[in-house]
């Protein structure tokens, strides 16, 4: 009996002992994974903040690659659009030029080999885009419409017959279309001046209303004038009307032709010529 009870005693302090070191061995094992999973957390902690910086520097780079793109924008922009001076002309920008070949490229070559330079190609460019909106079917293109350009200035001859009633100041109901379409262009820039000119033939008038071709050139201009501004919204302060009588004559007044041309309304402004040509080209 005394046997068996010490047999058994054995096996449970043997038994006891074996649970023991289980114990202590998990307890270890929990340690490791403990302090494994605090290193991981510290390392996701560590991979999050360089993910944070990189992220960041991905944010900067990304807005100085649009700032340069926007940078290259205006820088192209600023190409196309700028003016480059030959001689005492100025060149138009390379937009300009798009437009110009554009509208030049209808007319027929026997005409266009007259045009040899720059300055010729523009004049007839902004010619044609402008007589192409007046209705000239029964007059001489060539005469009632001349565009000129000196550096930046653009200079517009439209003969009387286009504007005015034979010996009179008073506008015709045919010059809407054409004032129109500069009021439109002159309206397209608030620092734009422009100066409208009556010119004369030399032949003396005299009547109750008119006492001279001074008068006459200077009531037609003061005429194109109230009519731009009231009728098409241009701001009378950018608006200058003068008259040069008889005395800048085109051509001699000897003839009926002659005479002809040199009763006209010169408009000059100063417009930046891009948008003269969109302008044209949008109409």
């Amino acid at each position: 009996m005394k046997k068996t009870s010490i047999a058994l005693i054995a096996l449970v302090l043997l038994s006891s002992c074996v649970s023991k070191k289980k114990y202590v061995a998990l307890e270890e094992k929990n340690g490791e994974i403990a302090s494994q999973l605090q290193k991981t957390q510290v390392e996701k902690e560590d991979l999050e903040a360089k993910f944070a910086k990189i992220e960041a520097r991905v944010t900067e780079y990304n807005s100085k690659i649009n700032n340069l793109t926007e940078e290259v924008g205006v820088l192209t922009e600023e190409n196309q659009t700028k003016f480059d001076a030959v001689g005492n002309k100025a060149v138009v920008s390379e937009k300009a030029k798009i437009e110009m070949r554009k509208t030049l490229s209808d007319v027929n070559p026997e005409v266009m080999k007259y045009y040899t330079t720059l300055e010729d190609s523009m004049n007839l460019a902004l010619s044609l885009n402008l007589k192409q909106f007046v209705d000239t079917t029964d007059l001489d293109e060539s005469d009632d419409i001349a565009i000129n350009i000196d550096q930046t200035v653009v200079m517009i001859s439209i003969s009387d017959k286009m504007l005015f009633n034979s010996g009179s100041y008073r506008i015709s109901n045919k010059a809407d279309k054409i004032l129109k379409k500069l009021a439109d262009v002159i309206n397209s820039e608030p620092s734009i001046d422009v100066m409208i000119e009556g010119h004369t033939d030399s032949r003396t008038i005299s009547t109750d209303k008119i006492a001279d071709n001074w008068d006459l050139s200077v009531l037609r201009a003061t005429s194109v004038v109230r009519k731009l501004q009231k009728d098409f919204g241009v701001a009378p302060e950018k608006l200058i009307a003068s008259g040069r009588s008889s005395y800048q004559p085109l051509t001699e007044n000897d003839s009926k032709d002659g005479r002809s041309r040199n009763r006209r309304t010169r408009i000059v402004i100063l417009p930046n010529i891009d948008k003269f040509f969109a302008l044209m080209a949008s109409k």
